[in-house]
C-alpha cells in the first residue's frame, strides 16, 4: 500500500504527518522549534536553517517509526508551512539568511515603502498582489540591504519556507502561488511574480524564482538528504504550499462561494472568490487558493486562541488540577462550566482583536468591559464564555465585510481547528452568524491537504478539488438558534461602538494597543510630527 507524507512547518512546530490514500493519519512526528532573536535588532525572528532542517529530518524518522513503515512505502512528499516566511540563497543554491513570519524588523523599511510615490506605493502594491506591505517580503529585503548588505549582495534566489524543505529534499529550487502570494510580489491574475514591484521599491529583481503550482513534481530526494532523513532515494517531492490553502484543500473548501473559519491561535476568515477582485477599502487580505486560477478573501483575527491559553493559564489554576484528576481537558471542563451561563454573558464584553482593516491595522488594549461585582453573574464560567462569544463575533464582522465587497452571501462555514473542538464554540459561531457550520473529522486539514498534493504529483489522484471534497469527512453540524440572532445582533453592534472608543483610549496615549502593524505610527505621534 502506498502512503504519503506531509512536511508541515508551523510558526512554532515542524512535523511529518503520514496519511494513507484514504486520508487517514496513520502516524505523526513533532518536535517544537523557536525562532532567533539577534541582539540589538528590535523585533528579529530569524529562522535556523541547521537546527530546523535536523529538527525536520527527526520528525521523518520518528513518523517511520511509528507507522511501522520502510522508507520504500512513502510514494510521495510534499511540503506546507506558515506563510510570509521567506529564506535567500547563494548562487550555488545554498541557503544564507531565513527569517520567520513574526519577524517584525523592517517597521521603519515599511514605513519608507508607503511614503513612496506621493503614498501611492502600498495601494499599488495591494491591487496587485492582495498583500499590504506590513507582512510582506520587501521591507525585509530592504532591511537587508540598509543593515546587512553583506547578505544582500550575496543573495541570489529567494523562496518561502515551505519550498526550503523541498529544497532540502530535492536540490530543486521554486516557489508555488498560495505562499510565494504572501510576499507581495506575486500578481493575482498571472500567478506570477510583478519585478516592476522590486522596482519601483528600489530592490533587485532578479532574486525571483521559478514559480510551480501546487501538485506539480518538483524534484526527488536526493541521496544526501536520503540519508539525513531516512527517506528512499528517487521519491518524489512535489510542490505544497501555503498553510492556509492547504488546510482549504484539506476541508473541501475548493468551490467558489465556499467558506471556513480556522481556529487556531490566530483565526482565519476564509473564503473563496468567484472572480479576482481586491477590497476597495484594502480591509482584508487577498491570497492565491492552491487550486489554480482561485482567490481567496481571508481575514484574521488576533491572538484568539492565544488569548484563551492566557485565561485558562493565569485563572483556571483550579480546573486545570480537576481536569486533570478526570482525566479530561481543562477546555472542556470550562466549556461545560460556561454551557451554564446564558447568552449574552451577562453583558461583559471582551476587547482584545478587532476587525481586520489591513491598511492601517492595531488594537486596542486588552480588556474586559461591562464587569460587575455579582459573583454569581461574573465569575470565571461567565469570562469563559465571553471570550467565546466576542471571537464570533470578531468573525461575523471580518465576514461582513468580505461579503460587503465580494458580493458573496453565505449559507454555511467549515469550522475546524482547535476551536472547533468544543462543542459551545461551535454553536456559539453559528448563532451569532446565524449559519449552519460544520465541523471535519480530521484534526490535520493543512497536513491533509499537503498529502493530497503529493498524492496528486505522483499520480495517485486525479484532481486537487476533487481529492479534497472526496477526502473530507463530518464530524458534527449545528445549526442556528433563532431565540438568539437579536440578542447577538445587537452585542455586535454595541460591542463596534465600545471597540472604537477603546481605540481612542490607545490614540490618546492613555492606553497601550494589543498589537500594532509594523511601520503604522502611533496617531497621536503622528499627529505631533
Amino acid at each position: 500500500m502506498s502512503y504519503l507524507l506531509a512536511l508541515d512547518a508551523g510558526t512554532g512546530s515542524i512535523r511529518a504527518v503520514i496519511f494513507d490514500l484514504s486520508g487517514r493519519q496513520v502516524a505523526v512526528g513533532q518536535a517544537e522549534w523557536k525562532h532567533l532573536s539577534v541582539a540589538d535588532v528590535p523585533g528579529s525572528m530569524e529562522f535556523d536553517l541547521d537546527t530546523n532542517w535536523q529538527l525536520a529530518c527527526r520528525c521523518v524518522h520518528q513518523a517511520l517509526q511509528q507507522a511501522s513503515l520502510n522508507a520504500r512505502d512513502i510514494a510521495s512528499i510534499a511540503c506546507c508551512s506558515m506563510r510570509e516566511g521567506i529564506v535567500l540563497y547563494d548562487r550555488n543554491g545554498e541557503p544564507i539568511w531565513a527569517c520567520a513570519n513574526v519577524d517584525a524588523r523592517a517597521s521603519q523599511e515599511v514605513a519608507e515603502l508607503k511614503a513612496l510615490h506621493d503614498n501611492q506605493f502600498e495601494s499599488e502594491v495591494y491591487h496587485v498582489s492582495g498583500q499590504t506591505l506590513a507582512l510582506s517580503a520587501m521591507p525585509r529585503l530592504l532591511w537587508l540591504a540598509h543593515h546587512r548588505p553583506d547578505i544582500y549582495r550575496r543573495a541570489a534566489t529567494v523562496t518561502m519556507i515551505s519550498d526550503w524543505l523541498a529544497a532540502k529534499l530535492s536540490g530543486e529550487l521554486a516557489v508555488d502561488p498560495s505562499n510565494a502570494g504572501t510576499t507581495g510580489m506575486l500578481d493575482l491574475n498571472t500567478r506570477d511574480w510583478r519585478p516592476a514591484l522590486l522596482d519601483m521599491a528600489g530592490l533587485r529583481a532578479d532574486l525571483l524564482s521559478p514559480v510551480k503550482e501546487t501538485g506539480t513534481v518538483l524534484g526527488r530526494v536526493t541521496a544526501q538528504a536520503a540519508a539525513q532523513s531516512g527517506l528512499r532515494e528517487g521519491t518524489p517531492v512535489v510542490m505544497g504550499g501555503g498553510d492556509v490553502q492547504l488546510g482549504c484543500l484539506g476541508l473541501g473548501v475548493v468551490r467558489a462561494g465556499q467558506t471556513a473559519i480556522l481556529g487556531g491561535t490566530f483565526w482565519q476568515q476564509v473564503v473563496n472568490l468567484p472572480a479576482i477582485r481586491t477590497d476597495p477599502e484594502m480591509n482584508i487580505r487577498i491570497n492565491p487558493h492552491v487550486i489554480h486560477g482561485m482567490v481567496q478573501a481571508e481575514s484574521i483575527s488576533f491572538f484568539t486562541g492565544l488569548t484563551m491559553r492566557w485565561f485558562r493559564d493565569a485563572f483556571c489554576a483550579e480546573e486545570k488540577l480537576i481536569a486533570e484528576r478526570l482525566g479530561t481537558d481543562t477546555y472542556a471542563l470550562l466549556e461545560e462550566m460556561a454551557s451554564r451561563v446564558p447568552a449574552g454573558s451577562h453583558g461583559v464584553m471582551p476587547i482584545f482583536s478587532d476587525a481586520m482593516h489591513f491598511k492601517e491595522w492595531y488594537h486596542a488594549a486588552p480588556s474586559f468591559i461591562n464587569l460587575s461585582i455579582d459573583p454569581e453573574k461574573c465569575n470565571k464560567a461567565t469570562l469563559f464564555r465571553a471570550l467565546e462569544e466576542n471571537a464570533a463575533i470578531v468573525s461575523a464582522c471580518n465576514l461582513a465585510q468580505i461579503s460587503g465587497f465580494s458580493g458573496v452571501k453565505f449559507d454555511s462555514l467549515v469550522f475546524a481547528g482547535g476551536g472547533a473542538k468544543g462543542a459551545l464554540w461551535s454553536q456559539i459561531l453559528s448563532d451569532v452568524t446565524g449559519l449552519p457550520v460544520r465541523v471535519p473529522q480530521v484534526k490535520e486539514a493543512t497536513a491533509l491537504g499537503c498529502a493530497i498534493a503529493a498524492g496528486v504529483g505522483a499520480g495517485l489522484y486525479d484532481d486537487l478539488a476533487a481529492t479534497g471534497e472526496r477526502l473530507v469527512q463530518w464530524s458534527r453540524e449545528f445549526t442556528p438558534n433563532p431565540a438568539h440572532r437579536d440578542l447577538y445582533d445587537q452585542m455586535m453592534r454595541k460591542w463596534q461602538a465600545v471597540y472604537a472608543d477603546q481605540l481612542g483610549l490607545v490614540d490618546s496615549g492613555l492606553t497601550t494597543s494589543l498589537w500594532r502593524a509594523p511601520g503604522l505610527a502611533p496617531k497621536q505621534a503622528a499627529a505631533r510630527a
